[in-house]
């Protein structure tokens, strides 16, 4: 049975939420765990270029 007219906008409306939490959870867990990697270190400067190697 096809969902009526008023209640295909609520069906979407229900899936773009989820998908939008989804999302949301997905980058929290994402920035937990970079964050627990500890802090960021710079990456080493190569001085060759100053002594001519």
């Amino acid at each position: 049975m096809e969902p009526s007219k008023p209640e295909r906008p609520k069906v979407v409306a229900i899936v773009t939420g989820a998908i939008s939490l989804a999302l949301a959870i997905a980058y929290l867990l994402l920035v937990q765990f970079l964050d627990s990697r500890g802090p960021m270190v710079p990456a080493p400067i190569d001085l060759g270029f100053l002594l001519g190697c």
